[in-house]
C-alpha cells in the first residue's frame, strides 16, 4: 500500500466511526407532540429532567412527567 492509500483508509475509518456515535431520537409528550433530538436524551435523576440537544443545536430539558416515550430513529 502506498502512503496515500494508507492516509485515505485512516480518514475513511475515522469518519465512519464518528457517524456511529449519534443516535437521533423522538420524544413523545403527554399532549401528543413529538420532539426530535440529535442524540439520545440523558436522564438527570437529581433534577428529574431529560436533557438533550435539539435539531437546531440548542440544548433543551423536559420534565420526565411530560414524557410518554423516548424512541431511537
Amino acid at each position: 500500500m502506498t502512503r496515500r492509500n494508507l492516509y485515505i483508509s485512516f480518514a475513511f475509518l475515522g469518519l465512519a466511526s464518528l457517524t456511529g456515535c449519534a443516535t437521533p431520537s423522538v420524544i413523545t409528550l403527554n399532549d401528543g407532540s413529538q420532539v426530535q433530538t440529535v442524540d439520545t436524551p440523558e436522564f438527570d435523576e437529581d433534577s428529574g429532567f431529560y436533557e438533550f440537544e435539539q435539531l437546531d443545536g440548542k440544548p433543551a430539558r423536559i420534565n420526565k412527567d411530560q414524557v410518554i416515550t423516548v424512541k431511537e430513529l
